[in-house]
């Protein structure tokens, strides 16, 4: 069984060869900003299923950016 935090990793690693230009902390930061808006608290109060949702539509909207360019 796959747990969420696996699943979150997954996406930071596809996240990451997407965007290889974005450091972690400007990554964990978007996806923050994402989950809970522009909020100060946002990374330290984000649960990590609002992370893995937030990293979750950002993986499609890069797919989906890739695949309108093709």
């Amino acid at each position: 069984m796959t747990t969420t935090r696996e699943e979150l990793f997954r996406a930071l690693a596809v996240l990451s060869d997407e965007n290889p230009e974005l450091r972690l902390g400007q990554l964990v930061t978007n996806l923050a900003t994402l989950a809970r808006g522009a909020q100060v608290e946002a990374i330290w109060d984000c649960e990590d299923e609002e992370f893995l949702t937030a990293a979750n539509r950002l993986v499609e909207h890069y797919r989906a950016r890739k695949a309108s360019v093709a």
